[in-house]
């Protein structure tokens, strides 16, 4: 063989070597775009899974403030409703202490019995299912006019209890709420 003939021959190999090398390094970048690309979609998707979750959070967050509402308003209106009714019971006693024939305490204990059954009962159960509120008024002892409020509600997996009592200043003396899993049977 001819020394033309074998620089040919390496000038053929080396140029056959750089093709190879030239084509691996294209399909390397090829593979390397088509997992960036991936990767792109993957992201692009957690992104749009996040919003998602903010705004379900963000939504949940808002129904929670407006249940909160609901229920501080409930709050408020049960207390007026039994500022009225020891307003109402207070006229009744006056006026049975301005009248010579009635005794102010049969009066108030015949108040009281008449609207046992209505007072202290609140509408605190908006957005229960199966809820039973009741609310009693109590005298204790003497001059004593605590009011103790009695309310169940329950939903598709808890039932709840609460139990407050306000003192003659209506302020609250005791609150206590206890909750458990509601047993389906």
């Amino acid at each position: 063989m001819s020394t033309g003939a074998i620089i040919a021959i390496v000038v053929g190999v080396l140029i056959l070597l750089a093709v190879l090398w030239f084509l691996g390094r294209a399909g390397r970048e090829r593979k390397l775009d088509s997992r960036r690309d991936e990767a792109r979609e993957i992201r692009r998707e957690a992104e749009v899974g996040s919003a998602q979750a903010d705004k379900s959070r963000a939504e949940a967050d808002a129904q929670a403030a407006e249940a909160r509402r609901q229920e501080a308003l409930a709050r408020e209106r049960a207390a007026t409703a039994d500022e009225q009714h020891q307003e109402a019971r207070e006229r009744h006693i006056e006026a049975a202490k301005k009248d010579p024939d009635a005794d102010p305490d049969e009066a108030a204990a015949e108040f009281d019995q008449r609207h046992a059954g209505t007072a202290g009962a609140t509408g605190a159960t908006t957005g229960t299912t199966g809820a039973d509120t009741t609310g009693t008024t109590g005298t204790d002892a003497g001059d004593d006019q605590r009011v103790e409020h009695y309310e169940r509600t329950s939903d598709s997996d808890v039932e709840r209890e609460r139990r407050f009592e306000r003192d003659e200043e209506g302020d609250v003396v005791r609150d206590e709420t206890y909750e458990q899993p509601r047993q389906n049977t």
